[in-house]
């Protein structure tokens, strides 16, 4: 059976970002973008991931979100979702926005120039790896025992692995905010075209999925 590699409900606004560089603990996605405002579209379902009060809207929304972890058995993800230090690890404490119960429940690779021991919370382990998008990949579909891994963002390492054409397929989701400047996934959806399917469904919350899988 074919392992993918899958971006799964990743957010981005109308022109194409998901973030500013200036990130900070108290700005996770950088000055003036809240993210209330830009995952709204997913926090208010009832299957969003960690979700700690009964209730939600069902219909499209929430059918995406119930497909983030199918059949998922590893993540990648960019040192920068991971959390807001740069360079050396100073403060080892510091082990992700998520608390005690990360949403991921697998193995989890990290993106980072910079060692750090492995840690375990809860039933995800999060690994801290150097080393091209392909290596990471292979070792964390050895992970994923046969099952997909998801790559989790943020905007720079989606662009580094769709560059090393190594993602299958992509659902972004496109919310009619507008940031003008930021960490751009894309200019237009269309860029895409030449090595993926594209479909495009609206959503009555006012975003639109994009649905994108290889040619």
């Amino acid at each position: 059976m074919t392992q993918l590699l899958r971006v799964q409900n990743f957010t981005v606004s109308s022109d194409g970002i998901g973030a500013r560089e200036d990130q900070s603990l108290e700005r996770p996605f950088g000055p003036g973008i809240d993210p209330g405002k830009l995952f709204e579209w997913g926090w208010t379902t009832a299957s969003w991931p960690n979700r700690d009060d009964p209730g939600g809207s069902r219909g499209l929304d929430d059918y995406f979100t119930r497909d983030w972890d199918h059949n998922i058995g590893a993540e990648i993800m960019g040192r920068n979702k991971f959390g807001p230090q740069r360079g050396p690890w100073e403060d080892h404490e510091w082990q992700g926005w998520w608390g005690d119960e990360p949403p991921f429940r697998t193995p989890v690779f990290v993106l980072t120039h910079h060692a750090r021991p492995s840690f375990t919370l809860s039933d995800t382990t999060f690994h801290f790896v150097d080393a091209s998008p392909a290596d990471v990949l292979a070792q964390a579909k050895e992970a994923a025992r046969g099952k997909d891994v998801r790559l989790g963002g943020g905007v720079s390492t989606v662009r580094e692995f769709l560059d090393a054409d190594l993602v299958d397929t992509l659902h972004i989701v496109v919310s009619p905010l507008k940031f003008g400047t930021g960490l751009r996934l894309w200019e237009s959806p269309d860029e895409l075209r030449d090595r993926f399917h594209l479909e495009v469904v609206p959503s009555p919350s006012g975003v639109t999925h994009h649905l994108f899988w290889r040619k």
